[in-house]
């Protein structure tokens, strides 16, 4: 199965997210790989592996990090003040 520009770009459209020709061919060069890698999961033969899992939980540590307020507002589109504008999304 071949990934083409149109369909990166019909995915993009989807996600609401916006590519350029030259990222949506790197992006579905990308994708391929990505699908071949499933290609190769599938072909493993795995009826005999037994399923283990740990014991305890595995979380990670939680830790403080101090940074700027510009920082946090570095992708924000809209502001007014310091309220941070969200489109609309219930009409």
């Amino acid at each position: 199965m071949s990934i083409t520009k149109d369909d990166v770009m019909y995915i993009a459209k989807l996600a609401k997210l916006r590519f350029d020709d030259e990222e949506a061919v790197a992006f579905a060069s990308e994708f391929e790989i990505i699908l071949d890698q499933f290609k190769t999961l599938d072909n493993l033969k795995l009826d005999e592996v037994e399923i283990t899992r740990p014991n305890v939980a595995v979380v990670r540590k939680d830790m403080c990090k101090k940074c700027e307020i510009n920082d946090l507002y570095r992708n924000v589109k809209l502001m007014r003040e310091t309220l941070i504008e969200v489109p609309k999304i219930i009409e």
